[in-house]
C-alpha cells in the first residue's frame, strides 16, 4: 500500500515535536536538507511540512530561510487569554462528559505525575498529556481542534513555567482540584480550578521574563 499520502502529515508531526522539545528553538533556521537527512525522507514532504507550519505561524521569514518564530510579549498575554477561556470551557464540558474511565485516567495521571516534579522537561511532556486529555474529555472535537493550535503555538516559548522554583508541586496540587471539581460533576468549580490554573502559569512565566531580562541588563 502507498502510504506517500500520510508522508507530510507525519514529516510535519516529526518536526512540531522537534520544535515542542527544544530540539528546535526560537530563532534556529531549518534547512531542507538538513531535515530531510535527519529524518530520513525526502525534501518533498520536508517543504510541504514547512509550508503548513509556516502558514500557521510557527515558522517565519528570515530572508529567504525559515526560523522557528517567537512571541513578543503581547503575543503570550494574547495566548494566555484565549488559552485560559478554552481550557475553562474544557474542563466545564469535561464535568458535563466525562466517562468514569477518562475521570479515572486523569487521576492516574495525576498520581503518576508527582513523581516528576524535579524534571521539570519530563513534567511539562506529562503536563501537556494530562491537558490533553481533559480536552478530549470534553468531548467536543471543535474544541478540541482549537486547543491543539493553541498548544502548538505554546511550542514557540523557549522554556516552560514548570522550570520555575517550587512551580511544579504547585501545578500538581492544581490538577488534583481540577480532577476533583471533574469527578464530582461541578461545571462551575472545574472551570474555574483551570482558568486559575492557567492564570498562575502566566504570571509564573511573566515572573521568568522579567528575571531574565534583568540578567541581560
Amino acid at each position: 500500500m502507498d502510504d506517500s499520502r500520510s508522508q507530510p502529515i507525519d514529516v510535519y508531526d516529526m518536526i512540531l515535536d522537534a520544535i515542542d522539545t527544544g530540539i528546535y528553538r526560537p530563532g534556529d533556521r531549518l534547512v531542507e536538507s538538513e531535515l530531510a537527512e535527519r529524518f530520513g525522507v525526502s525534501r518533498t514532504p520536508i517543504r510541504e511540512a514547512l509550508q503548513r507550519l509556516e502558514t500557521q505561524s510557527l515558522l517565519e521569514r528570515d530572508g529567504r530561510s525559515l526560523i522557528v518564530a517567537s512571541l513578543d510579549h503581547n503575543q503570550m498575554s494574547e495566548l494566555y487569554v484565549v488559552r485560559r477561556e478554552l481550557e475553562g470551557l474544557a474542563a466545564r464540558l469535561a464535568a458535563r462528559h466525562a466517562t468514569a474511565e477518562e475521570v479515572a485516567v486523569l487521576r492516574e495521571m495525576v498520581r503518576s505525575d508527582d513523581r516528576l516534579v524535579s524534571d521539570p522537561a519530563a513534567l511539562a511532556r506529562a503536563n501537556r498529556r494530562f491537558h490533553k486529555q481533559i480536552h478530549l474529555a470534553s468531548h467536543n472535537r471543535y474544541l478540541v481542534q482549537q486547543l491543539d493550535l493553541v498548544h502548538r503555538t505554546m511550542a514557540l516559548m523557549a522554556t516552560t513555567s514548570l522550570a520555575a522554583k517550587g512551580r511544579g508541586e504547585i501545578a500538581q496540587g492544581e490538577h488534583e482540584g481540577i480532577v476533583s471539581a471533574i469527578e464530582a460533576r461541578d461545571e462551575q468549580a472545574a472551570e474555574a480550578a483551570l482558568r486559575d490554573h492557567i492564570s498562575v502559569a502566566f504570571m509564573t512565566r511573566l515572573k521568568q521574563d522579567a528575571d531574565a531580562r534583568e540578567r541581560t541588563t
